[in-house]
């Protein structure tokens, strides 16, 4: 789905609003403090021997605990409250980063255990990414999602242009461990805005779910969402040629361009003034260029640098390149995070964006290996063309692999099943559950009838359901019998009680116009389940529970 914003919302506007700026200012300071660290952390091991596989693994031990952490993140942020488990996140970051700079000052800090702090920091931004991203619907209103999520753009690409450069200059005076050291005071800087943030207490879930069952309910609503797949394909196919850039810039900078630590940071200036100017002209691209158009275009524009950096060793020409690169990597990837923002539902939204770092994450991690060890093997300039092939190659693809686009939907929780009244009274944890839904279709109806099920099937898989079908009676052809079964009586319940949005609604109300009045809805709970009857003194409950007209 892609939504955009209104022509009349300012890109500034979401700043206007006192939590999501003090929010901005904070993360801004630590992903200045996070690019600072990367800059220390490579240059460190840059003199080492097999330089590029020590560069290229301090950008790999940052983005893999991503990769493994991520969708438990998610899962954390959409049951506990946000607030609290980012605030924890940031003061043991604290504790890591302080420890990292006194063993710094110490110079007892091989490149190995180098790699271990770095992994630590990792663990930390993959606890932190999706309650962030989680957050920004709850600060914002929904028009001006699309402007929060460029700023946040502005954010990072801030912190990639100040960050670095400041980082250079640090370290090629002081040296590495004042990096590490303003790092660590970024951490207590976002640990302090959210302590002023006075969050409202979160309404417990009145049946809270497992960490498992929780993962699983995330991996099922994005199998089940063709929208959400095909977004992290397209990103799939940017990153991982694009992280050549990310991993390999220290050795193009310190090798071929003959720069220092301040060098460097000013090609990562570069490319963070690129991203920020393409973060200012987002609502402007949104009016003119479509989704499709813009990969193509974010696709070529960065192969095309990928080939000059490869192939033209002037630092101005990579300086210049690197403007344009940046441009594209932000505007692409801002417009995936924006799109994704507003398509998932609450319910889901840290574990649908934990998914989404999994993604982003491995395709950084995989790219970084892969591209160092290329550069390992052979040369810088046939690491970068490769990726600008591969680049290349990935963005023809969108021809007949493109975004799904759709006009806004309304994603926001409906309630509208009525609440089940059984016989028996099953325990949360029963189940599988079986629920069947009844329908009489007229002859002329059968055709917009099956297809519409088609739609509501999608729903019933996202929210819940692991199996699903659809049946006519052979006796009675009028007669049609939706059948879904869902792991937990607990989980049909979550169902009924905030996983439904408003587009659900409408699937369900298609459905339901083409066939003669509304289903006829059971509950089929196992046979030798603990179900209590009720108090009723009925003896001959249904093991299938009570019919009724909603689920």
């Amino acid at each position: 789905m892609t939504t955009t914003a209104s022509p009349t919302v300012s890109p500034w506007a979401p700043l206007r609003r006192t939590v999501f700026r003090n929010l901005w200012i904070a993360v801004l300071a630590s992903n200045v403090g996070t690019w600072m660290q990367t800059v220390g952390a490579q240059w460190l091991v840059v003199p080492e021997p097999n330089a590029a596989t020590w560069v290229s693994s301090v950008q790999a031990a940052t983005t893999i605990p991503v990769l493994l952490l991520a969708l438990p993140s998610g899962a954390l942020a959409d049951r506990f409250d946000r607030r609290r488990l980012l605030l924890a996140v940031q003061s043991g970051l604290f504790v890591v980063g302080c420890v990292l700079t006194a063993l710094t000052v110490m110079d007892l800090m091989p490149p190995p255990l180098l790699l271990v702090f770095t992994f630590l920091l990792g663990v930390g931004q993959a606890l932190t990414l999706p309650s962030w991203q989680a957050i920004i619907p709850e600060v914002v209103p929904r028009d001006e999602i699309p402007s929060a999520s460029a700023l946040g753009a502005v954010n990072t690409n801030l912190a990639r242009s100040a960050g670095p450069a400041v980082a250079g200059l640090l370290v090629a005076h002081i040296g590495p461990a004042a990096v590490f050291a303003i790092n660590a005071v970024s951490f207590g800087v976002f640990a302090l805005a959210l302590l002023i943030w006075r969050r409202k207490p979160r309404t417990p879930a009145s049946h809270p779910e497992h960490l498992g069952s929780a993962l699983r309910a995330g991996g099922r609503y994005v199998r089940y969402s063709p929208v959400v797949r095909r977004l992290l394909g397209r990103v799939v196919l940017f990153v991982l040629p694009g992280s050549v850039i990310w991993g390999l810039l220290p050795l193009v900078a310190h090798q071929e361009l003959h720069m220092g630590a301040s060098g460097y940071g000013i090609l990562l200036a570069a490319l963070g003034v690129g991203a920020i100017a393409g973060a200012l002209l987002m609502p402007r691209i949104r009016d003119l260029i479509t989704p499709n158009r813009l990969v193509a275009l974010a696709g070529v524009v960065y192969g095309l640098a990928l080939i000059v950096i490869a192939l033209v060793p002037d630092r101005y020409a990579v300086t210049a390149v690197l403007v344009a690169a940046g441009l594209a990597w932000m505007t692409l990837v801002s417009r995936m995070n924006a799109t994704l923002q507003l398509f998932l539902p609450n319910w889901v939204r840290a574990r649908g964006f934990g998914i989404y770092q999994v993604v982003f994450a491995g395709g950084q991690a995989v790219g970084a290996l892969l591209w160092g060890q290329v550069a390992q093997s052979s040369s810088l300039r046939v690491a970068y063309l490769a990726a600008a092939a591969l680049m290349l190659l990935g963005t023809v693809t969108v021809a007949w692999w493109p975004i799904h686009e759709q006009d806004g939907t309304d994603r926001s929780p409906a309630i509208f099943w009525a609440e089940p009244h059984l016989m028996l009274e099953p325990h949360l944890d029963e189940g599988p559950v079986l629920v069947t839904a009844m329908y009489r279709v007229d002859e002329k109806n059968v055709d917009a009838f099956r297809e519409a099920m088609e739609d509501l099937r999608g729903s019933r898989q996202r929210t819940g359901a692991t199996r699903w079908g659809l049946f006519r009676d052979g006796e009675d052809p009028a007669r049609f019998v939706e059948v879904y079964q869902v792991p937990t009586w607990a989980e049909h319940l979550r169902q009924h009680e905030g996983r439904l949005t408003v587009r659900d609604e409408e699937i369900e109300e298609k459905a339901a116009a083409l066939a003669r009045g509304p289903a006829e809805i059971t509950h089929l709970l196992p046979a030798d389940g603990n179900a209590d009857r009720n108090t009723d003194g009925n003896s001959d409950g249904n093991a299938g529970g009570k019919p009724d007209s909603g689920h």
